[in-house]
């Protein structure tokens, strides 16, 4: 295995690269447990739950051993404040994702299919949030190498823009879906309810979250 040591001698952004990996693997576990969500199979959502709650675990311990291995005397490209609150944002969508699918695994969701279908398109809005943010953490290196200016700078501000679209549609959606519950919430029982109400408003704070780690990007460069 590569140390966290070894990975900020090959790039000071390695280990937050490496980081994200296991973000990006939570993010893909909760894709998982939503194209099984209309099947109400809760053996099999609880075991992607359990699968994921490891994996941020695992994402737990790298953060844990970036901050610990993070030498005092390593330049960095960026303050090294900026450094540790990206990471920390980053562990911070990890939680959320580990957090949506306790939400999902609680008890069976009370709707009707097409309910849970327009659910499912929600969760695809807000991970295309999240992977244009993934995106946007692949190109450090190239910022590195390009200084943080020319083509490359404008190139990670077109994809932060592209970001915050794409967040704000999350958000739009998000209020149709809300309107919708709320037509239909007499036909639920309170239990019900909340469970459908919590889970519509943690996908939103992940999408929320993905935005933000973009913009702080941004505001790196912006302070280049």
């Amino acid at each position: 295995m590569i140390t966290i040591a070894r990975l900020f001698g090959k790039s000071p952004f390695a280990p937050l690269q490496s980081h994200m990996d296991k973000v990006a693997n939570c993010v893909d576990i909760l894709t998982e447990m939503f194209s099984i969500l209309s099947g109400s199979d809760m053996q099999a959502l609880e075991k992607l739950s359990g699968k994921l709650s490891q994996m941020e675990h695992e994402a737990d311990i790298t953060k844990n051993d970036i901050r610990n291995h993070l030498p005092k005397s390593l330049f960095l490209p960026i303050d090294r404040a900026q450094f540790l609150e990206i990471l920390s944002i980053q562990d911070c969508i990890a939680d959320k994702a580990e957090e949506i699918a306790l939400t999902i695994s609680l008890r069976p969701l009370d709707q009707p299919k097409t309910f849970i279908e327009a659910l499912q398109v929600f969760n695809q809005k807000v991970v295309e949030v999240f992977i244009s943010t993934r995106n946007i953490m692949k190109e450090i290196d190239e910022l590195i190498e390009s200084t943080f200016g020319g083509i490359e700078a404008q190139k990670v501000k077109s994809m932060v823009e592209l970001t915050s679209f794409k967040e704000h549609e999350v958000h739009l959606m998000k209020i149709k879906l809300l309107k919708q519950l709320f037509i239909e919430g007499e036909h639920l029982s309170a239990p019900s309810f909340f469970h459908w109400f919590k889970l519509i408003e943690e996908m939103n704070i992940l999408a929320g979250l993905s935005e933000k780690l973009a913009n702080r990007i941004r505001m790196v460069l912006e302070l280049k």
